[in-house]
């Protein structure tokens, strides 16, 4: 998802509840939502199939949702979530009806079948209702009920952060996804809709309507699940990627067929530049697409949407604040990229949302130095630190689906690019951005995974380091003072044993030290004329004035 924490974006907070504004207190339904509840924790989900009926005359959705699921251990009662104002209007399973209750967004289900360990069960949920309109997509969950330039009904759906249960009822926290999943889609005959994985089968209806089968074939994240309707055109092509030929397919509006064909050509650049750095593709079976919405992008799984005005940039802007920014469209690039950070690699709760856009927001600096150089890409990065906002941590709050400050985007970025620095070796450090991506495929994931994984392949104790950047707000400091030319320095406005080796340069000669929160000391040969961080670690440097 796009976001930024400073600038013109800040605005987004003051008009929306927003999913990274400051909460300090909880609710009931934030834990039904954030919890592996009892009512969670005993099923294994396996399988979709969701058929959506859109009528845009009157804005209603309606239809079911088929959950295949596998008892993990026996339990009779089951909860899915459904948000107002949508309702469930019938459960049931192997064609005996269940008697359900509400308690706010949840549902939970009363069993009557005995629920046996081990066995594959499912459940078919009927819904209807007028679902939540967004009132600034994407920031703002919902259905967008828009009209093209021609006056065509436009829908579409985005829901990062407030769920996926906004339209359809499902299981909706992030740490279980199904293996695969059918979208059925009934819309007006005259348009067409674009959802995920591929099209299997477009069946016209005798009511005026038309249905778009598409079958995805991977683990996908509920929020990554997504409809657009509109006038679409399509066309397409084939990359060859590292596991083979990929499937790339564009539907654009009908007016905005010639500048996509010549525009979407990044999407090419993209995938080698990313397929470089984090290895394969992580949906070869379900092709990549990029959908033209009424609104800036998301990253949907293999159904990735732009609305970026066919230039580039992000909203005309250059987020880098370095001239690179404009090289390239920020949409095609940072929503790509969550391809495999936040669609392969996934948060297993919304407070480690900085694993998705971390990496994300530092690939577009990956992105910059493929194409540009190794010294245009560290550039980019660092131009992000105007983004910054130290608020509050990186990490959020467990349990109660709150993610971290905005900040897990251009400081998570400028994280990850400083210990870049530490690792000190550029095919080790891709190396291990491939790993993650081989490691955890196709998987959920929790911070202290990562963490793990990233200090075993560098050999390095980086929990101090983890801890400074992801669940602290302050920006260490490197304390230096020179005394008869002695240089002393040491670390403050830190966590608890942050060790953190830094690169600077003495009077032009660059030198590894290791600093602690004690005074350590470093003579210098020679008369003291300069004393230099190295630029690429984000850090603050201040000299103690000491009168000899």
């Amino acid at each position: 998802m796009i976001y930024r924490a400073a600038g013109t974006l800040l605005l987004i907070l003051g008009i929306t509840t927003g999913i990274f504004a400051q909460k300090t207190q909880f609710t009931h339904q934030d834990s039904l939502r954030g919890t592996i509840t009892p009512e969670r924790a005993w099923w294994d989900l396996t399988y979709y199939h969701l058929s959506v009926k859109v009528t845009p005359d009157d804005s209603t959705f309606s239809g079911t949702n088929l959950i295949q699921y596998r008892v993990i251990e026996p339990n009779q009662k089951i909860q899915i979530d459904l948000q107002p104002p949508m309702e469930i209007s019938k459960i049931t399973q192997n064609g005996e009806e269940q008697k359900f209750e509400r308690d706010g967004n949840a549902w939970f289900i009363s069993l009557s079948k005995k629920q046996q360990k081990g066995e594959m069960l499912e459940l078919m949920v009927e819904f209807n209702g007028k679902p939540k309109v967004s009132r600034r997509p994407p920031w703002d969950g919902g259905v967008s009920w828009k009209k093209d330039e021609k006056g065509r009904p436009f829908i579409v759906t985005t829901n990062q952060g407030d769920g996926a249960s906004l339209w359809w009822p499902c299981k909706d926290h992030p740490y279980d996804e199904p293996d695969s999943m059918l979208l059925s889609v009934t819309f007006p005959k005259d348009l067409m809709d674009v959802s995920n994985g591929k099209l299997i089968k477009l069946d016209n209806n005798n009511d005026g309507t038309k249905t778009a089968h598409w079958f995805v074939n991977n683990p996908i994240n509920s929020y990554g699940v997504n409809i657009n309707i509109g006038n679409y055109v399509h066309f397409g092509d084939t990359y060859k990627g590292e596991k083979g030929t990929l499937d790339c397919n564009f539907w654009v509006m009908d007016y905005n067929l010639e500048k996509a064909k010549k525009h979407f050509k990044q999407a090419y650049q993209m995938l080698e530049a990313f397929e470089y750095w984090f290895g394969p593709y992580p949906f070869y079976n379900d092709g990549y697409k990029l959908v033209e919405v009424p609104y800036p992008g998301m990253e949907h799984q293999s159904s990735v949407t732009y609305g970026n005005g066919f230039k580039n940039g992000y909203g005309g802007r250059d987020e880098s604040h370095t001239g690179y920014g404009m090289k390239f469209d920020f949409i095609i690039i940072h929503e790509s990229g969550h391809e495999w950070f936040a669609n392969n690699v996934t948060n297993w709760d919304e407070a480690d949302m900085w694993i998705h856009e971390s990496f994300t927001a530092y690939s577009e600096s990956l992105f910059v130095e493929y194409f540009w150089g190794k010294e245009a890409g560290a550039e980019y990065c660092r131009g992000t630190r105007l983004n910054i906002s130290n608020d509050r941590p990186i990490i959020g709050v467990y349990g109660v689906n709150y993610p971290g400050s905005g900040d897990m985007y251009s400081k998570g970025a400028n994280m990850l690019h400083t210990l870049r620095q530490i690792v000190n070796d550029d095919k080790k450090w891709r190396k291990i951005l491939r790993g993650l991506n081989e490691t955890f495929y196709h998987q959920t994931v929790k911070a202290e995974q990562i963490e793990k994984y990233i200090s075993g392949e560098t050999e390095l104790d980086l929990e101090s380091f983890f801890n400074q950047y992801l669940r602290d707000t302050r920006i260490p400091t490197l304390e230096y003072a020179i005394v008869d030319n002695e240089i002393r320095y040491r670390w403050t406005n830190c966590v608890n044993d942050f060790n953190m080796p830094v690169k600077v340069y003495i009077n032009g000669e660059m030198k590894w030290i290791q600093p602690t929160g004690r005074w350590s000391r470093l003579k210098q040969s020679g008369n003291y004329k300069s004393f230099e961080i190295d630029k690429n670690f984000y850090v603050a440097a201040f000299p103690i004035t000491v009168i000899n």
